[in-house]
Order: C-alpha cells, then structure tokens, then sequence
C-alpha cells in the first residue's frame, strides 16, 4: 500500500500490519487524520502513527495479532470523551467507532446487545420505547459509547456501584492482542478460551487464587470496592467470579484498552422510574452542603449532585441555566441538584415529604422546592451533564483544563472537600472548582494552569502528591470513575500495595505478552508519567478558542463519517497554531492545504454542533469567518451582482432546473462535471437525476394572500428556494398548500411586491460573502418596512433554513420571525376541517427546526396529518444545506446513510420535513419521496 509522507513524518507502522486493511481510504497516515486523532478529552496530547478506521471484529482480531507480533502500539478509540489519557496514544490507533454502532433488543428491552462505537443516548433511545435504560449513566451520555463506558467502568449520577457496568453486564464478545476472539454467552467459552491461551488461563486461576488466599489482600479490595472505584484493573472480580471466561469478561471491564478489544457486549437494562422530583438548592456555603448529604441520603434521594461557588459563577453566563443560581452575587455558595424518584404517586408523595422537611431546616439562600416540573428540571441537568466543559470553557486562554475524580465515604465528603480547597489556596489554583456525584462520596475538581516549565510542574506535583494522601488517609479511592489512565497510573501501587499491584502487573502480562495493548495506561513504572505530554494550546480564533475537546459535538455533526468533526477541526486549528509558533512551515501548510476539504469545503455550517457544546461554540461560525477571510474576490464580486439581481438570478436557476430535466440525465451530469473540473467542486454543483425540475416564479404570489376581505395577520416572505426547486412528486408546493390553508381558516398574509426579488441571506453568509449578504439584508429590510409602514406584523417564511436567516436580518431591527409550522400550528390548525389522515408518517426534523425549537410544532402538524408519526432514532442533519449537497454529493451520503437506512425500515405511507433543500437531500438518501408537510396538511383537508 502506497503511503504518503507528511510533514510529521513517515508512519512507522509495519506495512504488513495496515496491508491487511483491504480498502486504502480506511488507511489514514496524512499529518491531519492524526493530529485530528490525537485531541480526546484529556488533557494530554500523543500523535498516533497512524489511524485505521476498523470494519468489524475481524479485522481488529487480524490486527492485532499482526501488531503483537511485531510489537506495534497499539490503542483502541471510540468516543474519545476519556479524562484521563486512555483515549490517545503514539502508535497505531484503531478507529472503532464509525463501524461499530449496532444496537438490539433483546427480551422487549430487559437485556441490550450493543457495539462499541454506540453511545449511551443512542442506546437508550431504543430502549426508552420498551421503559428500560442502561444502569450506567454518565454525564457525558450524549457522546460517550458503549466501548468506553466499559473500558472505564463507567457509573455515573445515579447508578452508584449497584448499576455501574461491572453489575449490569451479562456477558460480552471479547478479542485478546493475540487475535483470540471469545464470546463469553456460548456455552464452550471456557473450553475455547483454555484450548486456545492455556498459559492465560492457568495465569488467571493462580492469581485468583493467590488472592482470594490472602486475606490482607481479601480485606483490601473489598474496602476500595464498596466505593466508586476505577484506580487500576478491577480485581474484585477474583473474589465475585469463578470460571475463566467469566472471570476474565468482568476484569476487561475497567482495564481501559489494556488487555482486550470488547467487540460486542449484552447489558441488562433497568427499568425507567415513572416519576420524577427535583429542585436545585443553593447552600450558603460547600461545607454545609456537603454536611446536608447524609441525612439527605437517608431519604431516599436518587440523586445528590454537588456544585460549588466556581460552578455557580461559569452556570450565571450561560443561557437556560435554572432560575435558582440566577440574581444574586456568587461568593462561597454551593448547591446540590436533589432528585427522588418512585413508581407511583403514593411512594413520591413520602419521598417529597421527607425530603422537603430536611430542605426547608437547610441554611438555604432562598427556599428550595421539590417539584415536577420538566423545564427546570432538564435546565438543571442540562448544567449538570455540561459542567466540566463549562468551567473548563471559562479558562484563561492557552491554559490547560486537568479534572480529577475521586471518591471518599460519604461521611467524610465535608472534611476532604474542605482540605481540598485549602490545597487549592496552598497551591494557588485560584480558579479551581469542585463538583461531582455527592450521594456516592465521588467529587470531581479541576485545575487550570499552563501545565509547562518547572515551576509549573513542581507546583502540580506537590499539590498531587498532598492530595493523594489526603484521599487515601480518608480510605477514598484516588480514581472514582474516570478510570486510571495516564493521570494516575504512576500511584496504582500507592493505592494498592505492593501485593496487589504485582497481581495487576502478572494479569497485564498474562493478556498482553507484550505489552503493546495501551502501553502507558494504568500500569507505568514511570513516576512522572502523568506529567508528560500535557495539552499545551495556542490561542486560535475567537469562535473556537474556549474548546476543551470534550468531544460532545461529534455525534451531531454530519461530517463525522466523511472528513472531521467539530472537536477535530478545531484541534487542527490548534495544529496550526502550534506549528506557525514553533516555525515549522511545512508541517503547517500542509495542515491548511488539507484543511481546506476537511474541514471547510465539507462543513455544512449548519450548527448543530452548538446543540450539544456545554459551551456554546458554533464551529459553522469558525469555517464561515475561514470562508470569508478565503474568500475569491472574483466569486465574491460574482454573488454581490446575484444579490442585486436575485430575481433574475432565482428564473434562470428555475428555468436551468426544468431544461436539465428534458435532457438524458449522463448528458447533463457530465458537462456539470466537465465544468466541476475546470472550477472546482466546491464552486460548480453537480446534477443527478434526483434533482427536480424548476418552481414556479413568487411574484404573482405578492398582495393580500389567503381569504378575502380579511385584514392581514402576518407578512410573509415565500423562500426562494421553493421557487428555484419546483415540488416533490404529484405536490403542489408550499406555498399554494398554505394558500388553501389560508383559506380555509378564514386568515390572510401580506406578500410584499418585491418578493421575487429577496432571499434569507444563507447563500451569502454561509459561503462567507459579506457584501453580497448586506446588499440582500438592505433589501429585505426595506421591503418588510415597506409592506407595513404604520404597525409591525409578525414575519412568516416556509423553509426553516429561511427564517432562520430572515431572523438574524430582522429580530434585531424589532420583528417577529415566525416559521410556516409555528404560524400553522398555534394560528390555524384549530380553524382546519379535520384531515383525512394517512396510516404513518416519518418525518425529518432540521437542523434549523431543532434550533429554534420548532420540532415540537413539527410534530404538532404531522399528528394531525397521520396516524403514526416516526422520527428516526438515528435521525441527523441531511448536509444539504443548500447547495453543499450538490456540491459536495458524498456529503449528504455520508450524513443521511444511517437515518436513511432506519427510513427504509419503518416504511412508512408518507415522508415529510420543513425545508426544501432537507426534502432534496432525504429523497436522495432514501428513494422516497420527501413534501414539506403542510403540503400534507392540505392535502389532508382536501384542495380547495
């Protein structure tokens, strides 16, 4: 296989290792697949040689086999949300994400199969429909995958040690660095296992043996594992397993990629409690929080969550955090997130008694409430999941982010919260804040610094080596659930001993002969191991600088399987940065030759990475300012003279669209990709057989439209979009469908006379073109003025890309945006005759529904269109936008390829979204043919 040499370096990785990859893409050696593998969560920083992205257990089995034999590093990577270094390494990693989502029910939800590559929120949205949800659950559930959740142990809020992964596993499929490849559920495993490692097997019997003969040892691993416990190998399992198999599975469980790939797993499930109360209680002080927690365990609270004053301070920035940490001056206030939870009302009325009455005695900063309601409840763990990433977001710029977990016994929780903020004054980590899982003893704190030159490190060793005694003088654990990693594998035998951290060492030999499993990771003899290679980040552009790489952008973003995602096109960023500050040229041009179709030609710019980043970043805003500042003056001349004649502009692409269509479809395609060739693919769109012909012109469209002789409620702005790409199928397109509505509801809008002639603005500020974009904003403005020159009508459009433009031209100047589905359901649905409803539909929220908290209107009008409404599990931004899907087809592909393959599943007799380009890009995708659904709705009530 023929390997490129990039400015890193050449890969020195046996090529008879990535020969057996048969598909060369799958092969990622360039200098910006590996910097872009090398960000996770943590705060250190190894570079692999290479990055395979793994097809199935197979070939991870032939792979490492391959890579012990010439003693290759090797680590595995999934979700990359790990804090503590085990998610990175310098040799060869293996991608066993992209490939290894598959999800089954098993037993109508009381047991799961699931790959690693899935993440916990995606389990359990299958799962939900059948009341069921894993027992873990970590904060970071919406991006952290089943293969990790494993490798770790993860627990979680309210799992405690009772439903973490180590109790809640049934079995698991298993590949060893020797390619051995078990499934512990068949009923010969340990037969298979024994003929096939002999010596790994007699290895196993002998040290449980040895443990479970020494009652020291018997005494000690009971004491660390009644707590949260994540420090080393989970060795408890030589005291609660017998069987080799068996025995084997549950220490895999926590060894961090270190010993075994876990190729497939079965859970069992716990069942999701009805009901639900909470409140966020605000104490005046950490310590009389965290002295709160016994008696408020004692009342059955499911969870306890605990936030201290610097949690506080970051949560006032940010939008939709709860009411309780709003309107007053932070200085040592703490709070803790309580919430019960009970199968009946009965048994949640007892527990809201006790627990009010133990609230109301608190010395609170104002009354805490226990209660049911939904909005503050999910405001508050929405803070909660994404506290880490807030307050490590709110660092100073080039600092670095180190998070510590440990867990302690819940009685001396005050006294160690309490010391260890008296080390953080020692120290001078000023901004340093404690928060966690209190109802488990386990609390999370986080440091800041630039973690560089001696003083620095100094600093940070004296500080680690008092709280480590700190922690173990209370008989805490020094890892609760984060797992070992790099951070703390240099003070496994601190914790442990001497007997028992030569167990861990004989198990990592037994497995891993040669060690090249995660090298690094839990056991390192190296004192200062945790040291190294710790993140040290340029300041980057503004939009992006606050990023902690936590990684939880990567399941929304529509690129993730193609190019980069949004973590990764930032941690590039920082590449170049880095390389520009050391001076080395080469490595940093090749980083922006290559950025330039990674990350910004096949970035949809559609924000949903915004949806799921605790600290709000946009990374479309970061490759739109990339746009601009690249902006071809010639194309940007080009897109302002299309602004001033958008009308004109609008007909020929319409009249472009229909001609086309009369053609054979290779004729067309290949003069568009002969002309793709001579301008590029990111300037000139490719057409395919999919595209419909063109739509009909707005301009007759403009006046008093609806009922007549009725005062007009909104104006509405009909998007250019619906006119350049005519309707799906037999549709009549929006615009005539909310006509009929309009009519039947007795309700009229204002089109205005120079309709034809506007657009939204998205064209021109997702490619970066600033003054095409304010030509077109000065018209729309002018015209919106025009149409209502007295009073001030609320503004309609009916694509929601559109206005979501039309809003950011219009909310500022005082107008109300309001999409087509808002308008339809809160104004006219109850003035519609009933509709002739269709069996099932299956609809496709946007991106732009999802952010301007449309989805729930959506829904609205698809219930009153049909019977059985399905939106995918899998459901995901199309990468259409706009033209992007034309220009960049695989795109789209890659973005829909799961969502689409669900679609086909559910067959359902209907298909709809809210956006034309999103229907282009979902017809494509699945063969069916996607309306926007109030064409459905109209034709439901019947044509007028």
């Amino acid at each position: 296989m023929a390997l490129s040499t990039p400015a890193l370096g050449e890969t020195r990785v046996s090529p008879s290792i990535l020969d057996l990859v048969a598909e060369p893409d799958r092969v990622k050696t360039t200098s910006i697949d590996r910097v872009a593998y090398a960000s996770d969560a943590s705060h250190y920083l190894y570079t692999p040689q290479a990055v395979i992205i793994a097809k199935d257990a197979v070939e991870v089995s032939q792979l490492l086999a391959a890579s012990m034999r010439a003693g290759q590093p090797v680590t595995l990577r999934s979700g990359g949300t790990s804090l503590a270094g085990q998610a990175s390494g310098d040799g060869l990693m293996l991608d066993v994400r992209r490939n290894f989502r598959g999800i089954t029910v098993l037993d109508q939800g009381k047991r799961v199969r699931v790959q690693p590559g899935a993440t916990v929120r995606q389990v359990n949205a299958r799962l939900s429909a059948y009341g069921f949800k894993l027992g873990p659950d970590p904060a970071s559930e919406a991006a952290c995958t089943i293969g990790g959740v494993i490798a770790n142990n993860s627990s979680g809020m309210a799992c405690g040690t009772e439903f973490n992964t180590y109790r809640t596993l049934e079995s698991m499929t298993f590949v060893l660095p020797s390619g051995t490849m078990i499934d512990t559920a068949a009923p010969d495993a340990d037969a298979k296992l024994a003929a096939a490692e002999p010596e790994l097997v007699a290895t196993l019997e002998r040290l449980r043996d040895r443990v479970r003969g020494n009652k020291d040892s018997v005494a000690l691993i009971e004491k660390h594992f009644a707590l949260k416990n994540t420090m080393g190998y989970g060795i408890n399992s030589f005291l609660d397993h017998q069987t080799p198999a068996d025995l084997l599975a549950h220490l895999i469980i926590g060894s961090e990629g270190t010993l075994a790939f876990v190729a497939e797993a079965v859970f069992w499930t716990v069942p999701i409690r009805k009901l639900a109360i909470a409140t966020l209680a605000v104490f005046d002080s950490l310590d009389l929080a965290t002295r709160a927690l016994p008696d408020l365990l004692d009342s059955g609270a499911a969870t306890l969550e605990l936030m201290d004053s610097t949690s506080l301070r970051v949560g006032q920035s940010l939008p939709g955090v709860p009411e309780a940490i709003m309107g007053f001056e932070i200085n040592a206030q703490a709070a803790l997130l309580v919430e019960y939870h009970a199968d009946s009302e009965e048994e949640l009325a007892g527990l809201q008694g006790d627990g009010q009455r133990l609230l109301d005695a608190a010395s609170l900063r104002a009354p805490a409430m226990l209660s049911t309601d939904a909005a503050n409840r999910q405001a508050a763990w929405k803070f909660r999941k994404g506290l880490y990433a807030s307050v490590a977001g709110a660092r100073v710029s080039g600092t670095t982010a180190l998070l510590e977990d440990v867990a302690v016994p819940v009685a001396s929780l005050a006294e160690t919260c309490g010391s260890l903020q008296e080390l953080f004054e020692e120290y001078e980590y000023e901004d340093s804040v404690i928060f966690g899982h209190a109802k488990d003893g386990n609390i999370h704190f986080m440091l800041t610094d630039r973690f560089e030159g001696e003083t620095a490190l100094n600093r940070y060793n004296a500080f680690n080596d008092k709280m480590v005694d700190l922690v173990l003088s209370k008989g805490g654990n020094l890892k609760a659930e984060h797992g070992t990693g790099r951070a703390m594998a240099p003070f496994v035998r601190r914790q442990y001993g001497d007997e028992l951290y030569e167990v861990m060492v004989q198990l990592k030999a037994a497995c891993d002969p040669r060690l090249m499993l995660n090298p690094g990771v839990i056991i390192d003899e190296d004192h200062a191991a945790h040291i190294r290679n710790i993140k040290l980040n340029e300041t980057i552009e503004v939009e992006a600088d606050r990023c902690v790489e936590c990684g939880y952008c990567e399941p929304v973003c529509p690129s993730k399987d193609l190019t980069l995602t949004p973590r990764q096109r930032i941690a590039v960023r920082r590449a170049i940065a880095k390389a520009e500050a050391e001076g080395n040229r080469e490595l940093a041009a090749e980083l922006e030759r290559d950025f330039e179709y990674s990350a910004v030609e096949t970035c949809a710019v559609d924000g949903m990475c915004v949806t799921a980043c605790p600290v709000q970043i946009n990374t479309g805003l970061l490759v739109k300012r990339l746009r601009r500042e690249d902006a071809n003056p010639a194309m940007a001349g080009g897109f302002k003279a299309a602004a001033k004649g958008w009308g004109a502009a609008t007909r020929v692409g319409s009249v472009a669209l229909s001609v086309a269509g009369k053609f054979p479809v290779p004729l067309v395609r290949g003069a568009t990709d002969v002309a793709r060739k001579l301008v590029g693919n990111d300037t000139m769109p490719r057409y395919d057989a999919d595209l419909p012909a063109g739509g009909k012109a707005r301009k007759p469209l403009t006046g008093n439209l609806g009922a007549a002789g009725t005062e007009p409620s909104a104006i509405y702005l009909p998007a250019c979009v619906n006119s350049m790409f005519g309707p799906g199928g037999e549709g009549q397109g929006v615009a005539p469908a909310f006509e009929q509505l309009l009519r039947q509801a007795g309700i009229s809008v204002l089109v205005p006379e120079g309709i034809e002639s506007m657009c939204c603005g998205t064209p021109w500020s997702s490619k970066g073109y600033e003054d095409g974009h304010a030509v077109m904003a000065k018209r729309v403005l002018e015209q919106v003025h025009a149409a209502q020159p007295a009073f001030r009508l609320p503004v309609i459009s009916d694509a929601t890309s559109c206005t979501e433009g039309f809003a950011h031209t219009l909310e500022e100047q005082g107008f109300e945006v309001v999409d087509l589905l808002a308008f339809t359901s809160r104004h006219l649905l109850d003035k519609l005759p009933e509709a002739k409803r269709i069996d099932s539909l299956t609809l496709h929220p946007t991106c732009s529904s999802t952010q301007m908290g449309l989805n729930g209107d959506l829904q609205k009008v698809a219930e009153a269109v049909a019977d059985t409404v399905h939106v995918p599990v899998n459901w995901g931004c199309c990468a259409f936008a706009g033209d992007r899907g034309m220009l960049h087809p695989e795109l789209t592909a890659s973005a829909t390829a799961r969502e689409a393959a669900e679609v086909r599943e559910l067959a359902a007799s209907a298909h709809a979204s809210c956006n034309r380009t999103c229907e282009l890009g979902m017809s494509r995708a699945t063969g069916k043919d996607y309306r926007h659904v109030i064409e459905l709705l109209a034709q439901g009530t019947g044509i007028a």
